[in-house]
C-alpha cells in the first residue's frame, strides 16, 4: 500500500514540480517579513456595542478609531506605492530597542488595559456613582540594558523591601533612600507565582535608577455592573478618552451624543487629562471614511489633525481637548 502511495505521489511531483516550485516561491515570498511595517487608515470601534451597562435613551455613539498596521511583507510594501496614505515605517522606529513586534503587542495589550480601568474608574466618579478600587498592579513593560535585575517583562510588582508599592512613584522614593550598587529585594507576581527578585542600583544623569518602567491597571468594584468587551486584536492607550465618555454616557441620563457619531482619540489618565497619541493621521482619515460627524483629539495632536483635514478636504469638525472635563463641557453645547 505505502509502496503505491509512494509511486503516486512521486509520478506527481515528477509531472508538476514546476508548478510546486512556484508555489513554494509565492509562499516565501508573501511572508517574508522585511524591517519595516506598514500604517494605514484604520476603523472604529463602537463602544456602545462593547459596554454592558443599558441606556436606551442613547441615539448616537462614540467611537474609538485606531491605525492599521501591517508587518513589512513585500505585498504590503508593494501596496503602499499604490495606495494613498498607506505609509512604510523602519520597524525599529515603532519597537522598543529594537525588540520584536510581539513584544510590542504584548505590551500595548497592558496600555489597552489600563486605559480601560483609567476610564471606568474616572468616568463612575464624574457620574457619581460608586466605585472601589480595590488592588493596583504595577506591572513591568520595559527594562533597560543598564539594568542589574532578575525580573522580567510582565512581572507584577508586589514588594520592595517588605513594603507594598501600588505605584512607580513610590518605586522611586525607595530608591531615592539608597545608594549607587545596593541592592534591593522585590517581590513580584509572574503568571500567578510568587517570586523573589533582585535588582541593583545604578546612577544615571545624576539620578538613582532600578531600570525599569511600569503601567498601572487596577481591580475595583462598583454597585452598577460594568463590564467592557475586548477582541485579542484591540491594544494601546489611545482609546482612553473615548471610552471615559462612553461609559460617563451610559451612567447618565443626558445623551452626550445628540444623536451624531462622535470619534476620537487620546490617552486619559486617572485624573482625567487627555495625552498625545500617534497615528492622529490615519485615524482621522478613518473617521471620515466612516461619516462620523465630529472628531476629538488632545490638542498635541490638533495642528497635524487640521493640516490632514486641509489637504485631504475633509468634511469632519475636529475638536481638540486637554481634559476630560474640556470634552464634556463641549459635548454639552451640541445640538
Amino acid at each position: 500500500m505505502f509502496t503505491k502511495i509512494y509511486e503516486k505521489l512521486k509520478k506527481f511531483i515528477g509531472q508538476y514540480y514546476k508548478f510546486l516550485l512556484f508555489l513554494v516561491f509565492l509562499f516565501l515570498i508573501c511572508t517574508w517579513e522585511l524591517p519595516y511595517v506598514v500604517y494605514k487608515p484604520g476603523g472604529l470601534v463602537n463602544l456602545n456595542d462593547r459596554i454592558s451597562i443599558e441606556n436606551e435613551n442613547i441615539k448616537g455613539s462614540f467611537s474609538m478609531c485606531y491605525v492599521s498596521m501591517m508587518r513589512g511583507t513585500l505585498p504590503a510594501l508593494g501596496l503602499s506605492f499604490i495606495f494613498p496614505n498607506w505609509d512604510i515605517r523602519a520597524r525599529e522606529e515603532v519597537t522598543v530597542d529594537n525588540g520584536s513586534l510581539d513584544d510590542l503587542i504584548t505590551m500595548e495589550k497592558l496600555y489597552y488595559q489600563s486605559s480601560i480601568d483609567n476610564a471606568t474608574i474616572l468616568a463612575y466618579q464624574k457620574a457619581g456613582q460608586d466605585i472601589e478600587i480595590t488592588k493596583t498592579n504595577l506591572n513591568v513593560i520595559y527594562i533597560t540594558d543598564a539594568a542589574k535585575t532578575n525580573i522580567q517583562l510582565y512581572d507584577k510588582i508586589l514588594e520592595v523591601e517588605g513594603q507594598q508599592v501600588t505605584s512607580l512613584e513610590e518605586l522611586k522614593e525607595l530608591v531615592n533612600n539608597l545608594k549607587k550598587g545596593d541592592k534591593i529585594k522585590i517581590k513580584v507576581d509572574r503568571q500567578g507565582k510568587i517570586i523573589e527578585t533582585e535588582s541593583e542600583i545604578y546612577e544615571l544623569d545624576g539620578s538613582l535608577k532600578v531600570g525599569i518602567s511600569t503601567v498601572l491597571t487596577y481591580e475595583y468594584k462598583t454597585e452598577i455592573p460594568i463590564d467592557v468587551k475586548t477582541k485579542a486584536s484591540e491594544s494601546g492607550s489611545s482609546g482612553g478618552l473615548m471610552l471615559t465618555l462612553a461609559i460617563y454616557n451610559k451612567l447618565t441620563e443626558e445623551d452626550l451624543t445628540k444623536g451624531q457619531k462622535i470619534v476620537g482619540t487620546g490617552t486619559i489618565d486617572i485624573l482625567g487629562n487627555v495625552g498625545e497619541i500617534d497615528g492622529v493621521k490615519y485615524k482621522l482619515l478613518g473617521a471620515e471614511r466612516e461619516k462620523a460627524q465630529i472628531f476629538l483629539c488632545p490638542v498635541e495632536n490638533y495642528d497635524e489633525a487640521l493640516k490632514v483635514k486641509r489637504e485631504n478636504k475633509l468634511k469632519i469638525k475636529v475638536k481638540a481637548v486637554k481634559t476630560f472635563d474640556e470634552a464634556l463641557t463641549y459635548l454639552k453645547t451640541l445640538k
